[in-house]
């Protein structure tokens, strides 16, 4: 805020006594001015006014400065405390000193008497430091309402005019606040000039000493978003929601909208007649193309359709931890991965899930890979022949632990294998498993992971091995992971979805596990 004439003619006012309504008057044009409490002007006044006579009468004292807010008159008084004995002359007084000044017998000890004093002739350095106090109170009371005004209006879009451009960021003139866009909130290759006009997403309104700051973007999933909530009337009703958005700014975005009214097609409202509706919000973005999906709760259908134009064979879901194989013909794969990978990188980001795109010869060669490594697993730890070994991971019995639980009965359902050679299969898993657990408890030793860790309810001895090797010994260690640190997931890096490898990924936890086995470690460690 610069400074006003108001601070020069009030403190002359003062000074020379003029009339006091026009320095009421003054008081009430500055607080519509700024759009302050007119009080809020006139305790700062008060204030500018008992620093200066506390310049001139003594800073010990203890002085009290009224401006009556119907006349504009200004009382300056000193204020004494009533004690038995005195020990601070400048602010205590004692009771019959205080009655002979009042004149009265009403006075009590504990209460307080006035002393009026004359009115402070403001010097160049106090009518400053007078200026400064009223100016710093007026441009804290503004910062405050704007923050208050601004602070609603976070996850709106806004709308202003650019006004300069600092280090490739924006700086925009919003009215009665400026907004910053950074540069990578903003579209890539658009260019914007210093006198254009712009919307973009309000995403933050952070509080600072210095004053608020509004953080704006147009590369923010949300303001596509509230794009179509002002272009399209029925999302602004409620009648078709907005499930979820994905963006890779100025180039593609996905949108899933739902509709709430089964007659009403969602996609159709938000493309509009002849597209006029998804124009417009495409013109704002630069030509981004945006694909509208249509939400299901058929999570095969909604991945079909987010992976579109690529068709789809099958879909395998991991449900607990957000995995999904796409399983297509080679026709498709460039189809469903996109350029660069955008098409399958936007599907994920929507559904929310990661995704996995296979060829059929790539799922066949897997499924493959796979049955030849159960089979190896069994025939090397029960010492049983190649032909038994596929015939056990074929009726689904894929792992030691698996035969190791199940019942003689369980197993000799299968053709070819008699209760006899059930029991002896049950039995060799069972030595087995006993048998690496005390390997794995040698281990667990020469790693040195602590007892506290192991002895952690769910976490197996395979798990143990693998956080010991990556020296997460301690309980307190593995307390201050993270789930995403445990199951491996995604981050964001320069606008890239990058792959996070987790150190238990090989267990497939779900993320609710995961996080059940941190918090389980946190309520022991910190209790």
């Amino acid at each position: 805020m610069g400074t006003s004439p108001f601070f020069f003619r009030s403190i002359k006012m003062l000074n020379r006594g003029l009339d006091k309504l026009e320095l009421l008057r003054i008081v009430e044009a500055v607080a519509n001015e700024k759009s302050i409490d007119k009080e809020l002007v006139l305790t700062s006044m008060e204030s500018a006014i008992q620093k200066a006579a506390l310049t001139k009468f003594g800073n010990d004292n203890n002085i009290e400065v009224i401006i009556d807010r119907s006349t504009g008159d200004i009382k300056i008084q000193k204020v004494l405390d009533i004690v038995e004995k005195v020990e601070d002359p400048a602010r205590e007084i004692t009771l019959d000193v205080a009655k002979s000044i009042n004149d009265t017998n009403d006075l009590k000890i504990g209460e307080k008497i006035y002393e009026e004093l004359p009115q402070v002739d403001f010097g160049r350095i106090a009518a400053q430091s007078a200026k400064q106090v009223i100016s710093s109170r007026v441009r804290e009371a503004e910062k405050n309402r704007q923050f208050e005004e601004f602070k609603d209006k976070q996850g709106q879009i806004l709308s202003g005019i650019i006004k300069r451009l600092e280090y490739g960021n924006i700086i925009v003139d919003l009215g009665k606040a400026e907004g910053v866009i950074k540069k990578d909130e903003l579209i890539p290759r658009e260019i914007l000039k210093i006198g254009d006009r712009v919307k973009a997403y309000c995403y933050e309104v952070k509080p600072e000493i210095k004053g608020h700051q509004i953080f704006l973007s147009r590369a923010h999933p949300q303001f596509l978003a509230r794009l179509f909530f002002q272009e399209v009337p029925e999302i602004y009703e409620g009648t078709i929601e907005i499930k979820s958005v994905a963006r890779d700014p100025g180039s593609r975005a996905k949108i899933c909208v739902h509709s709430q009214d089964s007659s009403i097609d969602p996609v159709g409202a938000c493309v509009g007649m002849r597209g006029s509706r998804v124009q417009t919000i495409v013109n704002e973005l630069h030509g981004e193309k945006i694909d509208i999906i249509k939400w299901t709760e058929d999570l095969p259908t909604l991945i079909s359709e987010s992976l579109s134009p690529a068709e789809i064979q099958r879909v395998l879901i991991d449900q607990d931890n957000k995995r999904i194989d796409i399983i297509l013909t080679e026709e498709n794969l460039s189809k469903a991965i996109g350029r660069r990978g955008q098409n399958v990188r936007l599907a994920s980001k929507l559904t929310n899930y990661e995704i996995d795109i296979l060829t059929d010869k790539e799922d066949s060669e897997r499924r493959q890979a796979e049955f030849k490594d159960r089979t190896e697993t069994l025939i090397k730890n029960l010492e049983v022949d190649e032909t038994l070994g596929q015939l056990l991971v074929s009726e689904g019995f894929i792992s030691i632990e698996e035969i190791a639980q199940s019942s003689p009965e369980d197993i000799s359902k299968i053709e070819a294998i008699d209760d006899e050679t059930a029991k002896e299969l049950i039995d060799r898993s069972k030595e087995n498993l006993e048998k690496q657990k005390e390997a794995v408890a040698e281990k667990l030793k020469q790693l040195g992971v602590d007892d506290k860790l192991i002895n952690l309810k769910g976490m197996t001895q395979g798990m143990l091995v693998i956080l010991g090797q990556k020296n997460i010994k301690k309980l307190n260690d593995f307390a201050d992971l993270s789930s995403d640190e445990l199951i491996g997931g995604f981050d964001e890096i320069k606008g890239k979805k990058v792959r996070i490898e987790g150190y238990l990924e090989e267990f497939s936890l779900s993320r609710k596990e995961a996080d059940e086995l941190i918090m389980a470690a946190r309520e022991i460690a910190y209790k």
